[in-house]
């Protein structure tokens, strides 16, 4: 029997959905709506795609929108002074710096400069250290995505075994803290676990996060498992190039309960994890 599909963009728009109603309440009670900026260094073809498809959202759930476009040759410290002037600026409650950065720019040292209470990635180390904690903080938006779509194959996750593939800071060790507060028991592989495929096979959640295209297939899911899949690698084709997640779908569909697509799965949740990121943003700053 074929996996059901778990379907981003609809999901997506339902979280998009609910921002849009609580900023019209609160532009309809007078009140200052949430202001996001996003700042792009460069011109990187696909950071311009990203950063055009986030200013669009939030204009379309009433937000106020901020963007700033630098040029590739910005300095360090030319960059530091434009994140310093969107921290002081009230009319701002969240801010993100698109990734990647051209050469000589240190992106830790740059996403460090943002003030923790505008910082809707969740990257920054009080935002990390606090969600490790178990306490309050920005949630990174595309593992909380993943929890999200998870929680829409099987509400609770109490109890099941989730194996993460791939540790990187932005997906698989929050992803960990989070599936871990929906107490889930969490193994996170990587390239130095031995037995993947065995490892794998154990989970009732598989995430795929390790950007290697199809490298997960029917060998590595036990029937009936949740697979959501992280990865967006562009492949070439006789018909040109497409875009295939780090799963692969057609080997899995079969075998899983449930699975995102490539596209059209984790990818939409971002933004909208984005976007409601800054609507508690806006929140916890009138709140301290």
């Amino acid at each position: 029997m074929a996996a059901s599909v778990l379907d981003g963009k609809v999901a997506a728009a339902e979280v998009r959905a609910g921002v849009a109603a609580s900023v019209a309440e609160l532009r309809a009670a007078g009140r200052r709506v949430p202001g996001l900026a996003v700042v792009l260094v460069g011109g990187d073809p696909a950071s311009q795609v990203y950063v055009a498809a986030k200013v669009k959202h939030t204009h379309e759930v009433g937000m106020h929108s901020v963007e700033r476009m630098l040029p590739a040759e910005t300095s360090e410290a030319q960059l530091f002074d434009e994140i310093a002037r969107l921290n002081a600026d009230p009319a701002v409650d969240g801010i993100l710096v698109q990734l990647p950065l051209p050469a000589g720019l240190d992106s830790q040292r740059v996403l460090d400069a943002i003030d923790p209470r505008k910082d809707v990635d969740g990257f920054h180390p009080v935002n990390v250290g606090r969600l490790s904690l178990g306490l309050p903080a920005l949630e990174p938006c595309t593992p909380r995505g993943c929890v999200i779509l998870a929680k829409r194959a099987r509400a609770d996750l109490a109890g099941l075994h989730a194996v993460i593939v791939g540790r990187s800071n932005i997906v698989g060790k929050p992803l960990a803290q989070l599936l871990l507060r929906e107490h889930c028991t969490v193994t996170v592989a990587h390239s130095r676990t031995r037995d993947l495929p065995a490892i794998c096979r154990q989970a009732d959640i598989l995430i795929a996060a390790i950007g290697k295209p199809k490298f997960l297939g029917a060998e590595h899911v036990k029937p009936g498992a949740i697979v959501i899949d992280v990865g967006i690698n562009r492949i070439a084709t006789e018909a040109g190039t497409r875009l295939v997640g780090d799963v692969d779908f057609d080997a899995v569909k079969d075998i899983a309960g449930a699975i995102t697509p490539v596209p059209g799965g984790v990818g939409p949740m971002t933004i909208a994890c984005l976007l409601d990121n800054t609507l508690t943003a806006w929140r916890a700053r009138r709140q301290g």
